[in-house]
């Protein structure tokens, strides 16, 4: 996936966790934040980032900060980036061949991200973003989440009733050690991921090669539970 008309700047602060305000060529502007989640360490004054540009004069603000340089990382923090990445790597055949990718499927009281047909098996997976690293080790998630102990708790019901389920964990960064869940944060959802990979559930994490404008997914990452 590629972004267009991206620009460098510097970022000032978050006021709020939909906007940022950055430098830009020299004058301070605002951004639309592509990220709900804390991203404490990301977003430090003075941190390198990168924002698109769009050209919608419907727009309140005309940029969207995107990419964040973390130490030797870089770091694409849109939340919508996992998503459009794992289509693209299923696609290609990131988890073998499947006859049928179809995002956005309903089972039972949860939306998964995509349905998938392999050899006739149908699959259900849900796909998480993570952004949160720490000497290479990345954790998710960075604030607590009871949707995503949902959608796991659904998974585990949808491989009752006979499909393939699995979370794919997008790390928006390479290269990176493992993937664990945020006991500390959010120890309901790391209990929940445990179950569910007891229950025949498959956990499965990914990095990704990042440009400043690109996000492709590239190699499988160990997950320890």
């Amino acid at each position: 996936m590629k972004y267009e008309n991206m620009i460098p700047a510097v970022f000032l602060r978050r006021p709020n966790r939909f906007v940022a305000h950055v430098e830009l060529q020299g004058q301070e502007e605002i951004c639309h934040v592509k990220n709900t989640g804390r991203c404490r360490e990301l977003l430090q004054p003075g941190c390198q980032v990168w924002v698109s540009r769009s050209d919608n004069p419907n727009r309140k603000t005309k940029y969207d900060l995107i990419t964040v340089k973390k130490g030797d990382y870089l770091i694409n923090m849109d939340s919508q980036a996992p998503n459009v990445a794992a289509k693209e790597w299923l696609e290609r055949g990131g988890l073998g061949a499947a006859e049928v990718v179809k995002p956005e499927q309903r089972f039972g009281n949860s939306r998964f991200d995509f349905y998938l047909e392999r050899d006739g098996k149908g699959m259900y997976l849900e796909v998480k973003g993570v952004t949160l690293e720490d000497g290479g080790v990345c954790r998710f998630p960075d604030a607590p989440t009871e949707r995503g102990a949902k959608h796991l708790r659904e998974l585990v019901e949808a491989k009752k009733a006979g499909f393939d389920a699995a979370v794919l964990f997008v790390i928006q960064m390479k290269p990176v050690k493992w993937l664990e869940p945020n006991d500390g944060t959010d120890p309901e959802f790391g209990k929940a991921l445990r179950e569910a990979a007891a229950a025949g559930v498959e956990i499965l994490a990914v990095d990704s090669e990042i440009g400043p404008d690109t996000m492709v997914i590239s190699d499988f990452v160990e997950v320890k539970l």
